[in-house]
């Protein structure tokens, strides 16, 4: 198998799909291009946190730095409801870009380990950088390995975050509670 370069959105979600593909005899590549995660702190704690568990399994790492706080909210800010579709292409597209500059026969993600991703739209998204950029991309479901990377993530110590990466899926993961504080009646301290 040829070099193989895996995008990886977080070192946990890392653990399973890393584990797949070496069980295959894939030596996958992590990237590490993110410019969706925010805010900077949990941008910093989750490319931290892999830049000390790669070397940990002897996997090669690739940083490419790229906090996009305002890009980001820019392209997003009309259709945050749409905002995942422009957060899988913006990062599979520089992944293909990058793999098709720097020798790499394919390319796949971490993030198709996930069963809260739009599984389906980040194939056909990775599929259609595939052929834009003329390097394959090499589809994997990582889905069934998802609790127990999870877990393994878990024993080993690593950051486990607790939304997606993107500022509007934090307002998501609270929506129950802003909504319940939101029923509640004004408040007057002296």
């Amino acid at each position: 198998m040829e070099k193989t370069l895996l995008h990886t959105c977080c070192a946990p979600c890392s653990v399973s799909c890393v584990e797949l593909l070496r069980s295959q005899g894939i030596e996958p590549v992590s990237y590490w291009f993110n410019p969706n995660i925010h805010p900077y702190q949990e941008y910093k704690a989750r490319r931290d946190t892999l830049m000390a568990y790669a070397p940990s399994i002897g996997m090669e790492l690739i940083v490419q730095e790229d906090y996009g706080l305002r890009g980001f909210v820019r392209a997003v800010a009309e259709d945050i409801d749409r905002r995942c579709g422009y957060c899988y292409e913006i990062r599979l597209e520089q992944t293909a870009k990058f793999a098709a500059e720097n020798g790499f026969a394919f390319f796949t993600t971490t993030l198709l380990v996930s069963p809260y991703q739009n599984h389906a739209l980040l194939a056909e998204t990775a599929e259609r950088m595939a052929q834009r950029y003329g390097v394959a991309f090499l589809y994997r479901d990582f889905r069934p390995g998802f609790r127990d990377g999870q877990a393994k993530a878990r024993e080993l110590g690593l950051y486990m975050q607790k939304y997606c990466g993107c500022v509007f899926s934090e307002e998501d993961r609270y929506q129950n509670k802003l909504q319940k504080d939101m029923r509640q009646p004004l408040k007057h301290i002296r």
